[in-house]
């Protein structure tokens, strides 16, 4: 069975199949041919540590990646990422437009890096003619595939739904627009929600493209489809949160044979699990280090469960902020270990919302060491009950699991509790620089 991986940056959940009005009708009809993940959750709320753990099958201090590709951090060992065990077990792997995991994609296994001779110049093209230039690069592979027949994995990767936005002016009207709750409703917010919008309906647009090809080529019939995405929107207290509105992520999947097609799942996911997923659901064999678990029983029959908690963390951004967190289907346990005790604004992407929060005081606020949450009551993480004496069970119950967690997938935070180290070179902004643009390094 052939291999599509398509995905986005920054989209979390905030696309038509999760009940937004955002305009994707193409991943909303995909959806609905799939099997739709409505609790799926990044390993990390930050770009390369999410995706190297998505594509190893392991968490990022696993996995080496816990910072940004882009500023110095890499993977431990190239070998684990999926491309490369595709290849090893006779698969062709391709890589179309965007990726997180490396500045040199050529380290990642892919046999091929799509391009062809209209490539934009990246540095200098918008985001809007670069993916819709990676849809058509993608569908000249796909039609090359289709008269080849042999089996390949196609990484299909889009820059939208990132920031910088493309403009909403004269594609969505601002005042019929609703900000992503917690978001206060103010034009500036409004405004910023309108741009996402826009930038989303070219995902939806690039996404649609591939299907169509898809369809149009007969390759649906022997291909694996995955759409996701790598955490939560660009907003504040979403990217680079441990909320879940900064680690819960769209999942659908799509497979030739799936009884449950069409039909969404409250089974609680992580992106780890994804790797011994495709492995299971392609007959290959798990390799030992994936430490997620196969969903296809999940995938088989929508009620089912295969995990009792998962784990997300962050360790560096643009700036240091080492945290972690342990979720069930009802109780989310956040601990914080450095001990500045305040949101490093770098961590928050520029932008109207950031900037609209900044002037109110948002970064001038402590955060508490540890937030306990119970979900059932509160799905928006805001009444922390880790004082609460009827909630003392369940805060011992999973400080038990994140710290067990932690020993067993040997933490670094565990030996350096003051600080992890960051590669040589890596670039790591100062605790109060306001930007990470700004790079006031440390």
């Amino acid at each position: 069975m052939n291999i599509i991986y398509m995905h986005t940056h920054d989209s979390g959940r905030y696309i038509q199949p999760y009940g937004f009005n955002i305009p994707t009708p193409n991943l909303l009809n995909l959806a609905k041919e799939s099997t739709l993940f409505r609790h799926c959750y990044s390993a990390a709320p930050v770009c390369s540590a999410s995706r190297a753990s998505l594509l190893t099958g392991t968490w990022p201090h696993v996995n080496g990646m816990i910072g940004l590709a882009h500023r110095g951090f890499t993977l431990n060992d190239y070998s684990m990422h999926l491309s490369k065990y595709l290849a090893a077990h006779d698969y062709e792997t391709a890589l179309a437009g965007a990726q997180h995991e490396d500045v040199h994609p050529e380290n990642l296994g892919y046999q091929r890096i799509l391009k062809n001779e209209k490539q934009p110049d990246t540095e200098n093209t918008d985001s809007v003619t670069r993916d819709l230039h990676s849809a058509k690069i993608a569908v000249e592979y796909l039609e090359e595939k289709a008269l080849k027949k042999d089996k390949f994995f196609l990484s299909f990767g889009m820059t939208n739904t990132h920031r910088k936005y493309p403009d909403h002016k004269g594609r969505v009207d601002d005042a019929y627009v609703q900000p992503p709750f917690p978001l206060y409703d103010t034009r500036a917010n409004r405004e910023d929600m309108a741009d996402y919008m826009t930038s989303a309906s070219v995902v939806d647009q690039c996404a649609g493209i591939v299907i169509d090809t898809l369809a149009k080529t007969g390759l649906d019939k022997n291909t694996l489809v995955i759409f996701t995405t790598d955490h939560g929107i660009a907003f504040p207290n979403m990217k680079c949160s441990l909320y879940d509105t900064g680690i819960g992520v769209s999942l659908i999947v799509r497979y030739p044979g799936n009884s449950a097609a069409g039909k969404a799942t409250d089974a609680l996911v992580s992106q780890i699990d994804l790797f011994p997923t495709i492995c299971e659901l392609c007959g290959l064999p798990i390799p030992q280090w994936t430490r997620g678990k196969s969903l296809k029983p999940v995938l088989e029959n929508p009620d089912a469960s295969v995990n009792k908690a998962i784990f997300a963390e962050v360790t560096y951004h643009a700036a240091y902020e080492p945290m972690r967190c342990v979720r069930t289907d009802r109780y989310k346990l956040i601990r914080h270990f450095d001990f500045h005790n305040q949101r490093p604004p770098s961590n928050t992407d520029d932008g109207l919302s950031k900037r609209f929060v900044m002037e109110a005081g948002f970064f001038k606020h402590p955060i508490p060491r540890e937030q306990l949450f119970d979900l059932w009551l509160d799905p928006v993480e805001r009444i922390n009950l880790i004082n609460d004496p009827e909630y003392q069970n369940t805060y011992k119950e999973l400080s038990l699991l994140l710290w067990d967690w932690m020993e067993k997938t040997d933490d670094p935070l565990l030996k350096h509790p003051y600080r992890v180290p960051a590669p040589a070179g890596a670039v790591v902004n100062t605790l109060s620089c306001l930007q990470p643009q700004k790079q006031e390094l440390e």
